[in-house]
């Protein structure tokens, strides 16, 4: 399995399922590519590891990409994963980074005054509370390592950042009251906060436009079955479609074998058949002979027992 994974680690980006892999940051440097395959293999099936490395020293740069079978295992693998430690070290699990630009919309939030105890696990799994983080980072001394005392948590809609700024603005964490408002914007003139009117229309017009996208993925996977099922030449199953015809009746009697030559009984339309001599019952009598089978004597025949006039007795 090992070769196996190799081949698939070399895959170029263009034929990766973009949609479906996920980014993951923060690796030691004693993580592998069959850690990660197997740590992700717990929440979906795997497809690919992908693992840059120095071309020098051939050690990884401390990220790789996985990518799963499907686009319901990469979210599942971001929302169980994210923040889960892997030698003393919380690791980072998101979208891979064309995916991860698209899925931004600006609920950006800026968190001040955190206690210099406050790593970026703490923070996401605090303020994961009010909705689905994609990012939640602390920002560090390069030169100290230590906290700045601020960081910023990155939401996928702009509902979790007010609830966020609502209930968490001003209360106390870590002993220490923190300041929860939208961040400025990266263009450098610190002029305009994330939030704005223009920025929610956006958001939600692409939230419509991911729907519409997701039911027309859908569609044509439902629709064969159930023109299968309408249509198909073998007994009806429960599921099928009821129709407007009347129900057949629950089960018909075995007919017998065809007594008119061998060919197809006359069509009679929707006229209740009529009564078939009972080949199970005992022979009649001997003085009912001559009546025929299935009903009462014809009109005008002699009654049961007297000799049709004209004949001998």
């Amino acid at each position: 399995r090992r070769s196996r994974k190799g081949q698939m680690s070399r895959r170029d980006n263009h034929e990766r399922n973009q949609e479906a892999t996920v980014w993951i940051g923060g690796l030691e440097p004693q993580c592998t590519e069959e850690l990660v395959w197997e740590l992700m293999l717990q929440v979906g099936p795997v497809v690919n590891v992908h693992m840059p490395r120095d071309q020098v020293t051939t050690n990884h740069q401390g990220y790789c990409f996985c990518e799963f079978r499907g686009i319901e295992d990469a979210d599942y693998a971001i929302r169980v994963m994210n923040m889960v430690k892997i030698f003393g070290k919380p690791i980072r699990v998101n979208k891979a980074s064309k995916d991860k630009k698209d899925n931004e919309i600006g609920a950006n939030l800026f968190i001040g005054n955190l206690a210099p105890e406050v790593d970026e696990k703490l923070l996401y799994d605090t303020f994961s509370a009010f909705g689905c983080v994609l990012s939640a980072k602390v920002m560090m001394d390069p030169d100290t390592g230590t906290s700045r005392g601020f960081g910023f948590v990155n939401y996928d809609s702009f509902q979790a950042g007010d609830a966020a700024i609502e209930t968490m603005n001003g209360q106390y964490f870590c002993n220490r009251s923190i300041a929860v408002s939208y961040a400025y914007k990266n263009d450098g003139t610190k002029s305009e906060r994330h939030g704005t009117a223009a920025e929610r229309l956006l958001a939600a017009n692409r939230q419509a436009q991911i729907g519409t996208a997701s039911i027309q993925r859908k569609q044509p996977f439902s629709m064969p079955l159930m023109m299968n099922n309408q249509f198909n030449s073998g007994p009806p199953t429960m599921t099928r479609p009821m129709s407007s015809a009347p129900p057949p009746p629950p089960t018909a009697p075995p007919r017998p074998p065809n007594q008119f030559g061998g060919g197809p009984p006359p069509f009679r339309g929707n006229a209740p058949p009529p009564p078939r001599p009972n080949f199970g019952m005992p022979p009649p009598p001997p003085g009912r002979m001559g009546m025929p089978m299935g009903g009462p004597p014809p009109m005008g025949r002699p009654p049961m027992g007297r000799p049709p006039m004209g004949r001998p007795p």
